[in-house]
């Protein structure tokens, strides 16, 4: 699995992340995770994992990029929270966790349905029973050109296949007067796939919202946070 997050991607990323929001994401977090620890996939810059462990929970992390890791590791806290570096289909930490969680679209990441199944289930293998494992990802679009994001120092734009489920995002940006393209690979997935993956995993739909607000899921909504339960 290549790592798209190295070099300059990972020394920009809390830079150009820094409008997300990371207060109602913990917050909901840290009520899933009931007093128990908590399990990061990708972790990344430990954007979400280190306010999350200054709310007191326990947390660990999985992530592909040494680049993200290094920074997670230059912030105070960092180099307290015990990180795998590998693959979230595989990698393993010491559990078990009463959360695991995978925010940002990340499971699209994994470009086959062979690693996104494998990733539900090392979730899952980490979870103890009745444990939860979250997941924050777009609903499909199916138009095969779509502007995402336009601004005067980005433009994103979506590539999409259905027949396929291949997604290419192209991302045109703006820095230090200079533009540059950066395409990445994804595999779209629909919220009643990765139901069957989470059945496959043993475990079972708990919760779905529209956003991190717990406001409701519809036919309109273009992206979910759903909450499975390890039975």
């Amino acid at each position: 699995m290549k790592d798209w997050f190295a070099g300059a991607v990972a020394e920009h990323y809390d830079e150009d992340t820094a409008l997300l929001p990371v207060d109602p994401v913990v917050d909901v977090l840290v009520e899933l995770a009931r007093g128990g620890a908590a399990l990061e996939l990708a972790i990344g810059t430990g954007r979400l994992g280190l306010p999350l462990a200054q709310r007191g929970v326990p947390v660990s992390g999985i992530e592909l990029s040494a680049d993200m890791v290094a920074q997670l590791r230059r912030k105070p806290g960092g180099s307290e929270i015990p990180v795998a570096l590998g693959d979230m289909a595989t990698a393993r930490v010491d559990g078990p966790f009463a959360l695991a969680y995978l925010v940002r679209n990340t499971i699209m990441n994994l470009t086959t349905q062979e690693a996104q199944v494998a990733c539900f289930a090392n979730a899952a293998a980490h979870l103890e029973p009745g444990g939860c494992f979250v997941v924050e990802v777009i609903v499909p679009n199916t138009e095969r050109l779509h502007v995402f994001d336009l601004s005067d120092t980005h433009v994103g734009v979506d590539e999409y296949d259905p027949d396929t489920q291949r997604n290419v995002s192209h991302h045109f940006g703006l820095r230090d007067g200079v533009w540059t393209r950066r395409s990445v690979p994804f595999r779209a997935v629909s919220p009643a796939e990765l139901d069957l993956m989470a059945r496959l995993a043993g475990m079972r739909l708990r919760e779905r919202w529209a956003d991190w607000d717990r406001s409701p899921f519809t036919a309109e909504s273009s992206k979910h946070v759903s909450v499975w339960e390890k039975v």
